[in-house]
């Protein structure tokens, strides 16, 4: 009997010690596996992290990644390296990020069009807005003003404009910065919404835009704040309505879309970053976490108040919902304009 439970129990423990040894070996092996990924987490970034951007040098989001990008610095020790771009509607950037090494030092900055106008004017777009890319925050926001050429418009507010607009049987016209962007699309917003039959002039930019507003060939634009404030300080341009949720601190005078009636053209024209799809979530993590220290800064909020510029500090997952969200307004918007971009 002693012989028999002598020769049972050793068998059990020998079983029972296999089990636990592959446990631990599987647990083992799930931390050596992760180790990579943290540690390079804990030093990153250890060398300049490139951000490829869709403008040319000098535009006024190129000239705010800078002003973060000395912030940057001075918290990591690492530079931002600006990489310039542009063209094809950010598509040649957006490219280049997209086939970058997933390691976190090569990012794309996004705007508006790219990643939420772009996949409903192109019939066909070598990149994914979600699948090609991983979220890291908000960047910049920025808001749009209803101008018009003071002495071709009477109006002083949304409610005189559309009033005065349908007397004039079609013949106003609007001004945007490009056809096939959130300037353009907030016209054919305004013309669903209110009743309107505005016509469309794209430009080439915002400064020719400008010029052919403060001209008078275009009665109206919609533009951003700071382009069209000199010419509202010498009388030349009367700004109606701001598109951002609340008035700006530069025209505190002026207000929104939303408190005259129209909320549906609450709308920002942002940037944000994005990183290559496979990059690891623990830089991602990172990545967060030192940019949104820059934009909470005292320094970007007060330098970018100037520009009515707003901070985008988002979570990954928040900035992943804002797009989601303003996908769905440019759809629509794009939808009733008929607008399909040049292949």
């Amino acid at each position: 009997m002693h012989h028999l439970t002598l020769g049972i129990l050793p068998a059990t423990l020998i079983l029972e010690f296999h089990m636990r040894l592959r446990l631990h070996s599987t647990l083992l092996s799930l931390v050596l596996g992760l180790l990579p990924t943290w540690t390079l987490a804990q030093n990153f970034p250890e060398r300049p992290v490139k951000v490829v951007v869709p403008f040319a040098a000098g535009n006024t989001l190129d000239n705010a990644l800078r002003q973060v990008a000395e912030e940057f610095k001075k918290n990591t020790g690492q530079a931002i390296v600006v990489e310039n771009r542009p063209g094809g509607s950010g598509i040649i950037a957006a490219q280049a990020v997209m086939q970058a090494p997933p390691d976190g030092y090569t990012l794309l900055l996004s705007n508006t069009s790219m990643l939420t106008i772009n996949p409903y004017t192109f019939a066909k777009l070598p990149y994914d807005p979600e699948k090609s890319y991983k979220p890291i925050t908000g960047f910049l926001g920025a808001s749009l003003v209803l101008a018009v050429n003071a002495s071709k418009v009477p109006a002083n507010n949304i409610k005189e404009f559309v009033a005065w607009s349908k007397a004039q049987n079609g013949g106003v016209s609007f001004a945007s910065f490009t056809a096939g962007n959130s300037s353009h699309f907030a016209g054919v917003i305004m013309n669903q919404r209110a009743g309107l039959n505005m016509v469309h002039v794209p430009f080439n930019g915002t400064p020719p835009a400008v010029q052919n507003l403060v001209g008078g060939q275009v009665h109206a634009a919609f533009l951003p704040l700071l382009a069209v404030k000199p010419h509202v300080e010498s009388g030349k341009v009367k700004v109606l309505a701001v598109s951002s949720p609340q008035r700006s601190p530069l025209m505190p005078d002026v207000a929104t879309f939303t408190e005259q009636g129209l909320p549906d053209l609450e709308i920002y024209i942002w940037s944000g970053l994005s990183a290559p799809a496979n990059t690891p979530d623990a830089v991602i993590s990172k990545l967060q976490a030192e940019f949104a220290k820059v934009l909470k800064s005292q320094v970007i909020i007060y330098k970018w108040r100037e520009s009515d510029f707003e901070p985008l500090p988002f979570t990954p997952t928040e900035f992943l919902n804002f797009i989601r969200k303003d996908a769905k307004r440019w759809q629509e918007a794009v939808k009733i304009s008929g607008f399909k971009a040049a292949e």
